[in-house]
Order: structure tokens, then sequence, then C-alpha cells
């Protein structure tokens, strides 16, 4: 009857929707993020090194693994769309997914924009990364669910085309979380620039003798800065006094404190604080790369890699039957090469595999093909 309905154009196609209503996680409050204490915005943040260096574990990682399609019941590799390869016209997939995963870490959230769908089934076809900061959001009279999204400041429609995907982190953006933290790390370094900059701690002149014309005045704190500039000392003469009001960086810890706060820090980001060079205690010992590979992608890759495998895997993309997976095993967990040679022996004595499966795992092409399909 379907058939018939649609040979005569009765029969509409399906609307697919880009996400219906999208939850809102966490607590919400319109008047929090514009009086919020100390709030901290994403170039201020990436500033702290320490925080920076998480930011390219993560998201570099994950963006240099391909992704791939599959079919769900029986995990056979269907190749990777177009649409996979390079989700956006203006830059490479790596780009995109190390963005996307930036957006998660910081605000919780990402967002794709739809700028071309298939006719077939009206699914997206490409997509262009959107800046959280570029993103507002009307929500039901409840704040719980979003009614729509508007791009800076233009209202943009919830389905099909120009329509917004939302990525939905696993963990909450730190830039809600730990903006104490990273405040407290950037005042360090605003400190400790300071105190590299100054010759000296920062102290105060006394004149016991007869007061100075304020011209006098300049130009005597001029000519010593510059003479503690040029050379350790400094002279002085017998009516005036030099007294520091601070202590030296010695004495302020800052180095110590810039320690402790890379610590905090990678905790923050779900980060091993040996990866950051801020590891106090140095408990963290593998037998090999791959085992140490193993937990930085079970502890710190695997809540955005599901994220956005999970998304995009999703009916509102991907066709039911099939799912969108990082090609992690043959990329970022590839053995040794002799392990892999054992293993596929082993496959080839027990008949579980052909001669010709066996070239495809180790990237050979067969002899007299034109490569494997």
């Amino acid at each position: 009857m379907g058939k018939l309905l649609q040979a005569f154009g009765l029969e509409s196609k399906p609307q697919l929707q880009a996400q219906s209503a999208p939850q809102v996680l966490g607590e919400y409050s319109p008047y929090a993020m514009p009086f919020q204490y100390a709030y901290v915005g994403r170039e201020e943040a990436l500033s702290v090194p320490a925080l920076m260096r998480c930011r390219n574990l993560l998201a570099g990682t994950i963006g240099a693994i391909p992704l791939e399609l599959y079919k769900k019941s029986t995990n056979e590799e269907l190749g990777s769309p177009l649409w996979l390869e390079q989700p956006s016209y203006s830059q490479p997939r790596s780009v995109t997914i190390a963005f996307t995963v930036e957006s998660l870490l910081l605000y919780s959230q990402a967002f794709w924009k739809v700028v071309e769908v298939y006719q077939e089934d009206g699914r997206p076809a490409r997509f262009e990364w959107i800046a959280n900061s570029r993103v507002t959001a009307t929500l039901d009279r409840d704040n719980v669910f979003v009614k729509s999204y508007a791009v800076d400041g233009t209202t943009l429609p919830m389905d099909g085309l120009g329509s917004l995907i939302t990525f939905q982190s696993l963990l909450p953006g730190i830039l809600n979380t730990g903006t104490a933290t990273i405040r407290a790390a950037i005042d360090v370094l605003k400190a400790s620039v300071v105190s590299a900059s100054q010759p000296m701690p920062t102290g105060i002149i006394r004149n016991n003798g007869a007061d100075l014309d304020p011209k006098e005045v300049q130009g005597l704190l001029s000519a010593f800065k510059t003479a503690r500039n040029n050379r350790s000392t400094a002279y002085l003469t017998s009516t005036l006094e030099y007294s520091p009001v601070s202590f030296s960086p010695k004495d302020m810890m800052y180095n110590e404190a810039i320690q402790n706060l890379a610590t905090e820090i990678a905790r923050l980001c779900n980060v091993p604080a040996i990866y950051v060079s801020a590891d106090q205690n140095s408990s963290y010992t593998y037998n090999n790369v791959q085992d140490e590979r193993k937990q930085f992608l079970q502890l710190s890759l695997q809540p955005f890699i599901s994220a956005i495998e999970d998304r995009l895997s999703m009916d509102d993309i991907t066709a039911r039957g099939n799912v969108v997976k990082f090609d992690i095993d043959k990329n970022f967990l590839r053995t040794d090469p002799m392990q892999e040679l054992v293993v596929i022996e082993k496959l080839l004595s027990l008949n579980l595999i052909t001669q010709e499966q066996a070239m495809g795992m180790t990237d050979l092409t067969p002899n007299g093909s034109q490569g494997m399909q």
C-alpha cells in the first residue's frame, strides 16, 4: 500500500528532526552566567599551560582517529561516507572533531549546523561546527527543554536544513565546575609574571631629609628603576632608605603553587597528572606503551568518544541498524607488528579467516587485485 501511495505522490517523505527538544542537563539559571563570580572565558582559560596541554591531549588525540560506519548486528565495516570523511566543507575532519571535543570539555555541549541534506531521506550530508559563544537557546517555561536555537541572534529551524545537531557531554563543562581552580591558576601566573618583570620586591623609598619636588621624586624613581634593571645593586644617599613591602617570589612559593594548580587542572580535565608533568607521587606505572594508551583511553578519552559516537549514530543522522565508531583498534591501539602477525597466523591455522582477509587486516593488497573492498 505504501508503494502504491508513493507512486501517486500521496505519501510524503519522513520528517527527520536534528534533535527533538534537547533537554537541559544539570542546573540552569538564566541569571547565573552574567553575574557569576570570577567567570572565566575560553581564551583566558586556555592561557593556562596545564589546561592547554590537557585540551590538546584530549582534542588532538581524538581528532586524529578516523570515523567509520559499521553494521550494528554484525559489526561489519561499511566504509566511511563522505560526511564522515569530511563533515564540514571548511576544514578537515580532524579539525572539526578536535574543536567538537574542546567544546564538550569546556562547555559540556557542542553544536554542528546542518548545511546540506540528502534528497532521499532528508538526513544531513554536510555540517558546520558552531562555536558555543554564538549559540543561544530559548527554553520552555520550566527551563527543562530547548524550544529553539539561535546563532548570532538568528533563530534556526529545529529540523532539516539549517538546524543544529547538539552533542551533549557525559561530563560537566570545566568552565562551570572548575571556575575557581582556573581563576586561581591565571592569577598565580599573572603574579609570577609581575615578579619576573620586577628586578626586586616592590618597596618604598623613604626620605629622611628635606621634602623633594614632585618632579625630583619622579626622576629619582626613574633613575632607581633604571639602575636596578642594569645592575644588581643601586645607590641611595644617606637621606634615602629603601624598604621592601612585599615578599620575594621565593617567599611567595609561585613555583609550588603553579605545580599544585597544574595537578588540580589535570584532575579537573580527567587527565593523568603525569601527562602534564604535574604528578606529585609518581603513582602511574605501565608495562608498555600499549597499557598506557589503554588506561588513557578508558579514563580520559572514552567519555568524549562515546558522546560523539552515540550522537552521530542516532536515527536522524545514521540509518537505523548502522552505527558510527572511531577506528580505535587500527589507529590509537594498534598493536606491535610482530604480535599482530602471531594473532593473524593463529586465525589462519584455525581457518577462521581467509588469506585475503588476513592481508586486509595488515593493510596489504591481495596479489592481482585492485584493493580490498
